[in-house]
């Protein structure tokens, strides 16, 4: 073979590998993405950050490519804030982030949905009569035991979704470490809450969370939201 026919072969190579790192590419960030991002502020700024996280959510529920956009303070600690959203692709949050992203996070979370809802599902909602919380709980698995965890909760999430008292439920799993995972549990009220706790499909979770994750007591990763962005 002369060194133009080996020339040539070379740059093909080089071509197919760029073309199969733009597909990847293209389809990574064509998939949904989830969101989930920290704030912190003090009293005296409360107010303000809780008018901008308003209009981004806002404006992220009316894009055509949003799932859900949610805003959130903690229960316990009103000067921590959470905005949770979903999307069709990462595109589509970015856009929406340049046009306004509500003050300098304090931690940021890509995280993946594990038995996915639909928009449609996303978008159901507590009565407005009811007093609905929503509990988000961080899962730092022992390495090697995040599938056990992971068929637990595959075994346990159907009974979950159709209990009368859940609005959503969506467990998912940090992009960047497969050993840590977030639970969304959107409940219709106080009771449906302590109904849950005691439903028996979740014995094998709560025995897993009790044996099984990096640092007890798992109610440690526990928050009680309340949303304020209706």
């Amino acid at each position: 073979m002369n060194g133009k026919a080996r020339s040539e072969i070379m740059s093909m190579k080089a071509v197919a590998l760029v073309l199969m790192t733009l597909c990847l590419m293209t389809n990574l960030s064509a998939e949904p993405v989830t969101l989930i991002t920290r704030y912190e502020v003090d009293k005296e700024h409360q107010k303000e950050l809780h008018k901008e996280i308003k209009r981004y959510v806002r404006l992220a529920a009316h894009a055509e490519d949003n799932i859900m956009a949610e805003g959130y303070y903690e229960e316990a600690n009103p000067s921590v804030l959470w905005v949770i959203e979903r999307w069709d692709n990462k595109q589509a949050l970015d856009k929406n982030r340049k046009q306004i992203k509500p003050g300098q996070p304090s931690l940021e979370f890509y995280v993946k949905d594990l038995e996915p809802l639909s928009k449609s599902e996303w978008q159901r909602q507590a009565p407005k009569k009811e007093e609905a919380i929503t509990i988000m709980l961080f899962v730092d698995c022992l390495p090697g035991t995040e599938n056990n965890f992971m068929s637990v909760y595959h075994t346990a999430m159907p009974q979950f979704r159709g209990e009368p008292g859940v609005v959503n439920y969506q467990l998912s799993q940090f992009v960047d470490d497969n050993t840590r995972f977030v639970t969304y549990e959107k409940f219709r009220n106080e009771d449906a809450f302590k109904y849950h706790l005691g439903f028996p499909p979740i014995k094998p979770v709560l025995d897993y969370l009790e044996t099984s994750i990096r640092q007890q007591p798992f109610q440690r990763g526990l928050h009680r939201l309340i949303m304020f962005t209706h």
